[in-house]
């Protein structure tokens, strides 16, 4: 109960139903039922539509191209990853007895911990509150939102449809580790290039990690 008292006072909201903020910091591997699976795809969603809303209001002139691109980079799993560093959520996340604590390996449990705190926020607080944390909490990112990143899979997309008119090729390639913190490996080339190999904590997280190095070696 300290722990999540603590929890309470870092995200600055005093929760009516405590089993819900518990509820959305348990995985899968501790209890296969009562987890927050749920939570994380509610989350998911929540966050998706807080940050939508402010886009459009944000960039009301801005292309919807534009605006998706930088939706992406807002919403990604190595954002929402930051973020729940910045909550120092690891400390607060309940994983399975055989768990090895969290290392850099299983980074998609803290980043779906966060989606999954958003859903509990909602359910118990409403729309109005988890918008103003989202908003909050995310800021710098917000602020950086201005300049628009482009991914490395879209990056390598737009080169070999211009250059090739061909869409570059993925393979998946296999998938190890646990259950709970599975690994995949993809390949990927494009016409004339190298095949290159990558992994992620998701194949999406592979194919970006590959796309990556085929970029790398075209020196692009």
């Amino acid at each position: 109960m300290e722990n999540i008292n603590k929890l309470e006072q870092k995200i600055g909201i005093k929760f009516k139903d405590k089993k819900l903020l518990i509820k959305s910091l348990i995985h899968k591997s501790h209890n296969n039922i009562e987890n927050n699976e749920k939570l994380e795809f509610l989350g998911d969603r929540v966050l998706g539509l807080v940050f939508a809303k402010a886009l459009l209001k944000i960039y009301p002139n801005e292309k919807e191209g534009v605006i998706d691109k930088k939706f992406a980079n807002l919403v990604n799993k190595k954002t929402c990853l930051l973020v729940a560093k910045k909550l120092n959520l690891t400390k607060f996340i309940t994983t399975g007895t055989s768990y090895k604590g969290l290392n850099r390996s299983e980074d998609k449990i803290i980043s779906d911990g966060l989606e999954a705190l958003l859903g509990a926020i909602f359910l118990d607080q409403g729309m109005h509150v988890v918008e103003k944390f989202i908003l909050s909490i995310w800021g710098e990112f917000l602020d950086k939102s201005v300049e628009t990143k482009i991914d490395a899979k879209t990056q390598l997309q737009e080169y070999s449809l211009k250059k090739f008119k061909m869409l570059p090729v993925y393979t998946f390639q296999k998938q190890s580790g646990p259950q709970h913190s599975p690994v995949f490996k993809v390949e990927v080339f494009i016409k004339n290039s190298k095949k290159f190999y990558a992994t992620g904590t998701s194949k999406k997280d592979a194919q970006q990690n590959a796309a990556q190095k085929l970029l790398t070696d075209l020196k692009l």
